[in-house]
């Protein structure tokens, strides 16, 4: 019953966050039009296209994973039972907002839009914030050395080039 409540949890979750984040704003920040290619490259769009691809495939597994091995959602309200280590974050502990910041790169190279660039920008400041003041703390007491060991062996931004084997 409890992968059917975060199940669903999840689904709302991602329409809520990312979908506004990385979708809707974005939509209306280049009110869905392309401007000229930046760098007047039109191999920018092409570029951007890899970039979305790029960042949607791991939100979806990551919220997946958050159902399936952590036993809850990314939703503060009803979070996982369980530390999530596996899967991407072998290699990285914040895959989600890495790649909710890289489909907004790749939609400002898509639209060649320089407010979406600097939207990128403070998205991340934004997450960058919310992890340290928030979410990090907040795990180390959830789970404890398990956490703490976590984040001495896998990066918080940049992943490993080999994914980590403890747990």
């Amino acid at each position: 019953m409890r992968k059917i409540l975060a199940g669903f949890g999840s689904f709302l979750f991602f329409f809520i966050a990312p979908g506004i984040v990385a979708g809707l704003a974005p939509w209306w920040i280049s009110q869905g039009r392309l401007q000229p290619p930046f760098l007047g490259q039109p191999g920018m769009r092409a570029a951007g296209i890899v970039l979305l691809v790029l960042g949607l495939v791991p939100l979806v597994e990551s919220f997946a994973r958050f159902v399936w091995k952590g036993l809850g959602t990314p939703a503060p309200i009803f979070p996982t039972r369980y530390l999530v280590v596996s899967g991407l974050y072998r290699y990285l502990r914040n895959p989600m907002y890495v790649a909710v910041v890289t489909i907004v790169l790749g939609e400002a190279l898509l639209t060649g839009s320089k407010q979406l660039l600097f939207y990128a920008i403070l998205i991340w400041l934004g997450f960058f914030l919310f992890v340290r003041l928030y979410e990090e703390p907040a795990l180390r007491r959830r789970f404890g050395a398990e956490y703490q060991n976590f984040c001495r062996h896998v990066p918080r931004w940049i992943p490993r080039l080999t994914p980590w084997r403890g747990a």
